[in-house]
């Protein structure tokens, strides 16, 4: 006869039971907690809202940022709860998805670096590379877009572009 039990949760075993240890753990990690997300959401933040840090090398940084706070975000929440509360069970679907979710950014993280590395490699090793290609994005891609982005899309621009359009046809033909 096999066993049919199915697994309905997990406890945990926690890093300590002294309660001494606990106290200073919990205030240790959620201090660094709290300083990781402050300090990760002034990084996105300055390079969303400063337009010098609109290179490649700050586009790298926030998602940096954004999965480190994804990351954490992922465990120490749920071990400080167990730390304050002392209620060390963890259900078998929230452990599985806590799992998934640290292995998928954890992996995402490293080919981030991966990424942000070859980066630095090229704006060092190869400074006219890296430059010519900035700047032809800069000077051509750019202003190539810009009249699409801003202009086209209101209507009152495409009703005296068309109307232009039509004026040029008809001096044409005559």
């Amino acid at each position: 006869m096999k066993n049919h039990t199915k697994v309905t949760f997990f406890i945990l075993a926690g890093l300590t039971d002294d309660p001494l240890w606990k106290v200073v753990l919990f205030i240790f990690l959620l201090l660094t907690y709290l300083l990781s997300i402050t300090g990760n959401l002034v990084i996105i933040t300055l390079t969303l809202m400063d337009a010098h840090l609109k290179t490649p090398m700050y586009f790298f940084l926030r998602n940096f940022s954004f999965l480190e706070i994804s990351y954490t975000t992922t465990c120490i929440p749920k071990l400080l709860a167990t730390m304050a509360t002392g209620d060390k069970s963890i259900l078998y679907n929230s452990c599985a998805i806590q799992v998934f979710f640290a292995f998928l950014l954890g992996a995402s993280e490293f080919y981030l670096l991966a990424a942000m590395s070859y980066d630095r490699y090229v704006a060092i090793c190869k400074p006219l590379h890296y430059m010519t290609i900035m700047t032809v994005l800069n000077t051509s891609v750019a202003p190539l877009l810009n009249p699409f982005i801003y202009t086209l899309r209101n209507q009152q621009v495409k009703t005296a572009f068309i109307n232009t359009i039509h004026r040029i046809a008809s001096f044409s033909k005559k």
